[in-house]
């Protein structure tokens, strides 16, 4: 285990400090801004404008990357990201936030792509098992732990900006003096909706319509908790709650969905999701009652994606894997950055907790969809499937694929390798001259 785990050690250190900064930001923001006065549309536009940045990351990040290697290009977005977080303070404006949250969503996007691609570079059929459940673990540990840092300070102070920013900035140091070898370039994946829609259209919908509800849930949810009569401590723990018992739910959903049909198992999620935000609406829950329902929205609402990626996979030939991988993040960023704006809506209409409202719609209309895609196509057996593998199925990032992309792939292209850096115009025009001083002062 420990031969596995240090090559990449230092990189899943600068994803621990980034995440924890980032997971910080995702609890502190919606709570300062609505203290600013910001509206709830307001604040439903923000959560927005991050997978807005994202997606636009996810199609153009890989040219960064291609620009200035591995590397660099971590270092570019990570000190980007956490000057961002320090901006978020000084200009306390929707307009301003909105472009700080696109740059913040684009840089993650860039983030996300360095750090998979590196890991995917990194490992073996062995021990790719272990390595990516490291990553996936510290993923959801360091998310978890930066979402209660937010009371740490008031959140009407700077405080916790400047947090956010230390811990994103000291995620470059691990990964800017690292030994290891810059991995290959990056590969350009192609994305497929319609080859993936007709071979499952459960996994393109569901990843669409759970981004959705999840990615509302993210942007408004402390704004929901607060509001509804949760303190900042209170909120954290929500919060909180709900991303552990998301991430302690995958791998048993994910294996028990090996021997039943993913769809019935992601229908049985739906429909428990569905009853579980119509209780979070109307019953007049507070404190550990809330709380308590938070971890249950967590734990029903937050593997629904897994189980989408993994009957893609199950439905698409090993050759189409790389394009699989990358349509379903795409539709699930695209779900994710428009779902936090009807919720806004719902919420301005039929007050705070509506953003479960809109959560359950969400969630029954899915598993009605899904429902009538089992009655009209048959389930696969289990020899069919791919066995359920939490790594290239959690919605952490970028695109992790279950084997190392194969540059003979037609659905991705691999670009010739890093070129050596070029010597400086003065080492050029040295070098071009006849003789060396020195060798003329000793010949003297």
């Amino acid at each position: 285990m420990k031969k596995s785990l240090h090559p990449i050690a230092s990189l899943l250190l600068g994803v621990a400090f980034m995440l924890a900064g980032n997971g910080l930001q995702i609890t502190l923001l919606p709570l300062r801004g609505s203290s600013e006065g910001f509206s709830t549309v307001a604040l439903g536009v923000i959560g927005s404008a991050y997978y807005v940045g994202f997606v636009g990351g996810c199609l153009l990040g890989p040219y960064a990357i291609l620009r200035a290697g591995h590397i660099r290009a971590f270092s570019a977005m990570v000190a980007l990201a956490a000057a961002v977080a320090l901006a978020y303070a000084l200009v306390p404006v929707v307009a301003a936030w909105v472009a700080f949250r696109i740059v913040t969503g684009f840089c993650f996007a860039g983030f996300y792509l360095v750090v998979e691609s590196w890991l995917n570079d990194r490992v073996s059929n062995e021990n790719r098992g272990l390595v990516m459940s490291a990553y996936i673990v510290v993923n959801f540990g360091a998310m978890t732990l930066g979402q209660m840092l937010v009371t740490l300070y008031p959140v009407e102070h700077a405080g916790n900006f400047m947090v956010a920013a230390m811990l994103s900035s000291l995620a470059i140091i691990p990964v800017a003096l690292t030994r290891s070898a810059q991995p290959a370039p990056i590969a350009i994946v192609s994305f497929r909706p319609m080859q993936l829609y007709h071979a499952a259209p459960v996994a393109l919908v569901a990843s669409f319509m759970i981004g959705m509800a999840n990615g509302a849930f993210y942007g408004l949810g402390p704004v929901s908790a607060a509001d509804s009569g949760l303190n900042v401590d209170q909120v954290a723990l929500f919060m909180s709650a709900a991303v552990l018992a998301g991430a302690l739910a995958q791998w048993p959903v994910g294996r028990l969905s090996d021997y039943v049909d993913r769809r019935l198992v992601l229908l049985a999620l739906l429909i428990a999701a569905a009853l579980n935000s119509l209780a979070l609406w109307l019953v007049p829950a507070s404190g550990m009652q809330l709380l308590l329902f938070g971890f249950l929205f967590g734990a029903l609402a937050l593997p629904g994606y897994s189980l989408a990626a993994a009957h893609a996979y199950d439905k698409t030939s090993a050759s189409d894997v790389v394009p699989t991988a990358a349509t379903i993040l795409l539709a699930n960023g695209l779900g994710s950055m428009i779902g936090p704006l009807p919720a806004a809506a719902f919420m301005v209409v039929e007050g705070p907790k509506a953003l479960f409202l809109f959560a359950a719609i969400t969630q029954a209309t899915l598993a009605g969809f899904v429902f009538y895609r089992t009655r009209v196509q048959a389930s696969l057996t289990p020899p069919e499937k791919t066995e359920f593998d939490l790594a290239t199925t959690a919605s952490v990032g970028a695109v992790v694929t279950p084997e190392a992309p194969d540059p003979a792939d037609p659905s991705i292209a691999v670009p010739e390798p890093y070129p050596p850096p070029a010597e400086e115009p003065a080492v050029q025009e040295a070098n071009t001259q006849e003789g060396d001083p020195g060798d003329q002062r000793r010949a003297d």
